[in-house]
């Protein structure tokens, strides 16, 4: 009882590190700060007629137009003249998630006296789970290139007639959007402007079939390999952050195709002025170098004022306004209620030898605490003489202009960050007695995924009512994913710093924490790492990949069960030999020496002439997803979720037992029969029809339901009876009288029951993992009822034939038969491959369970 005790203890912490991790990517995140769109009228989406053809080929798919009150009214008999934007909903989505877009538009558009303005077109997928059924992607594509086409013949009469249309993707609708290039007939001009929203561009969440990681393949090498298809394209990614729990920020990463490329990546955090309007002409210019200097304005650095593609660098100062000049250093000027604005003039001659920088900030408080900053770089602007700062006229808020001059490395302080390892036990901690308005403190060795700290940062000031708030920005130099603070004054401020993508090889940069501070303050910053946090990282960028462990954890047991039966005689239960078999140094070795070979072009030219698929670690090692000790970490979370779902199985198992039991008596022992009777066959043969002319994956879940029931029934008296103490009742009443031959055969039965409930919690993991395609087709049967592209169907064919061989099957053929060293031997080799290649391809990971069982098939027949 002792080992089993201590099992249960390890086990139980590892599930309670895994929850810990689910919990920080679930719950632990900043507070939601955006806000409801409010609609004036009410909506209407206009069904837009298309040819029969179109919808004949898609009858699930519709193309909508979107309005609200006289605006829709005016738009029924289709005479448009605004900008043409299209939106495509994601994984799930609804088409009448275009509400939020075309309402602030429409108002937008109002504000102007509709000058310009857009028509907002929406597509109707059938909210398809494209997510996770890859099949119907393609299908979309060439749905979306149909109703571009169908949408600019709306405009043909028009004098300035638009000749591309502008598309907004959210989730998996930005993919489909990118996969319009791919198509044959497809012009490049059609779209010019690209906008997508939480879109997995690197890879699928969840890789559950082969389509789905095949159109990323072919979408991204196209990209790459024909760049020239979307020279013309300028595409802006806008990640969610790390309230996106379903899309990590990593995926959406757009990568730069050449250093003109024509993609932008931004964090939604790192968004300067989210609240500001954009320019709606300048957007949707023809010129792509133009468009991108837009998304540059709006989405990196926006300056407070509207854009202008060719500023002027002379800018005459009109009015009779008072002019003041400045010598100082160090500047602060409150306005509140002023009617007339004022110049500030500066004179920079005065200040270039003894400072290197001049930082200017304002602030106002309406709602929330809003900061502007300028900090230009004196040696940049050797042509200046004087800087001039503009205090316009305010009407009843009050706001604070702060000046100053100081040399950057009185600003800049390094702080090394805590190692992985200290769990929290150590920081490093920096005392900062500020006289400034500004600090940089440069977060040194922060640049892994699998890196994640606690800042905390205790301001000391001395309260009054004119205090400003304090302002922490963790800048994050090689991508957009910034994140800013605003507290009170004093105060103590905790601040999560974690990556979404993790820095590049050749970048030299360091991540920096940018302190907007009050010049008579004291900060003390310290730093932790955050074990709650590492792990959080761990479930979000490995996450997926856990059904793929804990498979190859029950691949070992169901090994160390066959070993065990051949050796002693007596099959061990699940959770037993989960224990004895399931160790780390049996796969992850392995994987580790096969990926370090993979270096070598001898062993690669190998792996090639194999025709071996390429190695999953390597592949994540290319997305900076690899890091030392993260397969034995997802090894052993793993194990632990295989061991509960284990334990959890076998006392639900008891539970009905227990409950049939006090309705009806079991007749005696179950009897040895054939191993595929002419019921079964024509079950087996049914079932193959059923999946080839419906979907596989219904068919599997027919044959699990079937294997849990067979099992069930002719077994779990026994089942039941000897997991009882001998002094039961059931147990002396029938069984007292047994013979060695009816021993024997009780031992065959336990024996039997065991391994069918090993395999049974590997069929439960196949089960959940073809659920998606089920539920795709389930959702679509009134539209087709078979499913096609069927990711299962093959799958389903093999399973069904041998799991109607197994439901029968019985140990004492296994222990007799010629390859029974065989079949207890391979799965370690299968457990391996699963690591090897599935946590990126987890369509493949069925394929090696039923590797195992086919061989246990053999065993069972010669």
């Amino acid at each position: 009882r002792g080992p089993g005790v201590a099992a249960a203890l390890f086990y139980g912490a590892v599930a309670a590190l895994v929850l810990l991790g689910v919990r920080d990517v679930l719950f632990l995140y900043e507070e939601n700060q955006c806000s409801m769109t409010y609609m004036y009228e009410y909506p209407e989406y206009l069904k837009i007629k298309l040819p029969k053809k179109i919808s004949r080929r898609f009858p699930a798919y519709e193309l909508y137009l979107y309005g609200e009150g006289n605006y829709a009214e005016e738009n029924k008999n289709l005479i448009l003249t605004g900008i043409p934007v299209l939106f495509l909903p994601g994984n799930a989505g609804s088409y009448k998630q275009v509400r939020s877009l075309g309402s602030i538009a429409l108002r937008k558009a109002e504000d102007i006296d509709f000058k310009y303005h857009f028509n907002f077109f929406t597509v109707n997928f059938n909210e398809e789970l494209v997510a996770l059924y890859g099949g119907s992607l393609q299908r979309q594509t060439r749905f979306v290139h149909e109703c571009i086409k169908v949408i600019l013949k709306l405009y043909k009469d028009q004098e300035f007639a638009p000749s591309s249309v502008a598309i907004v993707g959210h989730s998996m609708g930005g993919l489909v959007a990118r996969a319009l290039p791919t198509l044959k007939n497809f012009k490049p001009e059609f779209i010019n402007l690209l906008i997508t929203q939480a879109t997995p561009h690197v890879a699928p969440v969840m890789p559950l079939d082969k389509y789905l990681t095949d159109f990323y393949t072919a979408v991204n090498n196209h990209w790459i390999l024909k760049a020239q298809d979307v020279r013309n394209l300028t595409t802006l990614s806008v990640a969610g952050g790390f309230r996106d729990y379903q899309v990590r920020s990593g995926l959406a990463f757009l990568p730069r195709l050449s250093q003109h490329s024509r993609a932008l990546f931004v964090v939604s955090s790192a968004v300067p002025r989210t609240w500001a309007s954009t320019d709606h002409l300048s957007i949707i210019t023809e010129d792509p170098k133009k468009r991108m200097l837009v998304l540059n304005h709006h989405f990196v650095r926006h300056p407070a004022k509207f854009f202008e593609e060719d500023p002027e660098t002379l800018t005459e100062l009109k009015g009779t306004l008072i002019w003041m000049k400045i010598k100082s250093s160090k500047w602060t000027y409150t306005v509140y209620n002023e009617s007339d604005g004022k110049y500030f003039v500066f004179p920079l001659s005065n200040h270039r030898k003894t400072y290197s920088h001049v930082h200017c900030q304002n602030s106002i408080l309406v709602r929330k605490y809003v900061l502007s900053i300028v900090t230009l770089k004196l040696q940049e602007y050797p042509s200046l003489s004087d800087l001039v700062v503009y205090v316009p006229a305010i009407n009843g808020n009050k706001f604070t202009v702060d000046c100053e001059f100081f040399k950057e490395d009185s600003r800049r302080v390094q702080l090394p960050v805590t190692h992985l390892f200290s769990f929290g036990l150590s920081s490093s901690k920096i005392v900062l007695n500020s006289t400034g308005l500004i600090y940089n403190v440069q977060l040194q060795h922060f640049g892994q995924i699998y890196q994640a700290f606690k800042i905390y940062i205790e301001s000391h000031c001395q309260p009054h009512k004119g205090r400003k708030m304090s302002v922490y920005r963790l800048h994050v130099p090689w991508s957009h994913e910034d994140s800013i603070t605003v507290s009170k004054v004093p105060s103590f401020t905790e601040i999560s710093a974690k990556l979404h993508i993790a820095q590049p090889e050749n970048d030299s940069t360091v991540a920096v924490l940018n302190i907007y501070s009050s010049s008579d303050c004291q900060y003390e910053v310290t730093i932790k790492t955050s074990f709650s946090q590492v792990l959080g990282q761990v479930i979000r960028f490995h996450g997926v990949s856990l059904p793929v462990y804990v498979i190859s954890n029950m691949l070992l047991a169901y090994g160390g069960q066959l070993s065990a039966l051949i050796s002693t005689g007596h099959c061990l239960d699940f959770v037993p030999a989960l224990t004895r078999a399931a160790k780390p140094y049996k796969v992850d070795p392995f994987v580790n020496v096969v990926k370090f070979l993979l270096g070598f072009n001898w062993f690669k030219d190998i792996w090639n002439v194999l025709f071996l698929p390429q190695l999953d670690a390597v592949l994540l090692n290319k997305q900076d997803m690899w890091f030392p000790l993260v397969s034995l970490i997802l090894f052993l979370f793993g194990t632990g979720i295989a061991y509960w779902g284990g334990i959890l199985f076998s006392s639900s198992l008891r539970l009905l037992s227990s409950l049939w039991l006090s309705l009806t008596r079991p007749s005696g022992l179950p009897k040895d029969s054939k191993l595929m009777t002419p019921r079964r066959a024509f079950v087996a043969i049914l079932l193959v029809f059923v999946s080839c002319t419906t979907c596989g994956a219904f068919a599997i879940l027919i044959i699990y339901l079937h294997y849990i029931l067979f099992t069930f029934m002719g077994h779990n008296a026994v089942y039941f009876l000897f997991t009882m103490s001998p002094e039961s009742e059931n147990r002396r009443f029938h069984f007292s009288a047994a013979s060695p031959t009816t021993n024997t055969a009780i031992d065959n039965v336990v024996n039997s029951l065991k391994i069918h409930i090993t395999i049974i919690n590997l069929l439960t993991w196949i089960v959940l993992l073809s659920l998606p395609s089920l539920i795709y087709w389930f959702k679509n049967l009134r539209y087709n009822v078979r499913l096609d592209p069927d990711p299962c169907r093959t799958m389903a064919i093999i399973l069904v034939s041998t799991l109607g061989i197994l439901m029968n099957s019985s140990t004492t053929k296994v222990k007799s038969s010629k390859l029974s060293k065989i079949a207890a031997q391979l799965p370690l080799p299968l457990s391996v491959a699963v690591v090897a290649f599935g946590p990126m391809h987890l369509y493949r990971v069925p394929y090696f369970v039923i590797c195992s069982l086919l061989l246990h098939v053999l065993c069972c027949i010669l």
